[in-house]
């Protein structure tokens, strides 16, 4: 099935001295640059999540979609904001899957094995989940809760992700930590130099 992607790209780096997080370079690229990477071969198109000026990320050649919701919503106005370009945009796409930014070790199989759980007829939702702890932001959305998640944002001030996921049938998907969690992410200036070191070093980074 069709799938848009979406990087939700709103993080505001304050522990790495400001600025885009997005943006922080690591391994000598952004890590938007990383994300791209990694999840264009999951996907069938791409949409960078950010407010704000939108020429900052042009060299990037991606759409870049702001949240339709006012105020700082966190990723759950970002989850409504593709969903709502998608059915704008992509009516092929009936699912969107979200990463964040600054996770860069994300799975290469991440998207596969979220539909895999979600082809169950009990599942509506599906997220990564590593180490027993959830990483809601990695996850697939049908875009037929567009409406249901506008009205929850809107009407009912729920922000908090799993606030909403509990309201659907949601399945946490378990993948291995071998040897670097995979949804390791990045706050501060030591996890940008650990990363560094990761990716320098292919034994560590799969």
């Amino acid at each position: 099935m069709s799938t848009l992607g979406v990087i939700l790209a709103g993080g505001l780096a304050r522990r790495l001295g400001g600025g885009d997080k997005a943006l922080t370079e690591v391994g000598g690229r952004p890590l938007l640059a990383h994300a791209i990477e990694r999840l264009s071969p999951q996907v069938d198109r791409i949409v960078i999540n950010a407010n704000g000026d939108p020429a900052r990320f042009n060299r990037f050649g991606l759409p870049v979609v702001a949240d339709t919701v006012e105020g700082f919503a966190g990723p759950l106005a970002g989850v409504l904001a593709g969903m709502e370009w998608a059915l704008a945009n992509a009516p092929d796409c009936a699912w969107i899957a979200t990463v964040a930014t600054d996770a860069p070790f994300f799975p290469e199989d991440l998207v596969s094995r979220l539909f895999e759980a979600a082809s169950d007829d009990s599942v509506d939702l599906a997220c990564a989940e590593s180490n027993g702890r959830a990483h809601p932001v990695f996850g697939i959305w049908p875009v037929r809760l567009a409406d249901d998640l506008q009205h929850a944002l809107v009407v009912e001030d729920i922000h908090k992700v799993d606030a909403w996921t509990r309201n659907h049938r949601l399945s946490l998907v378990p993948f291995p930590t071998p040897v670097v969690d995979p949804f390791f992410n990045i706050n501060r200036p030591e996890d940008v130099a650990e990363a560094a070191r990761i990716m320098g070093d292919p034994e560590k980074r799969d």
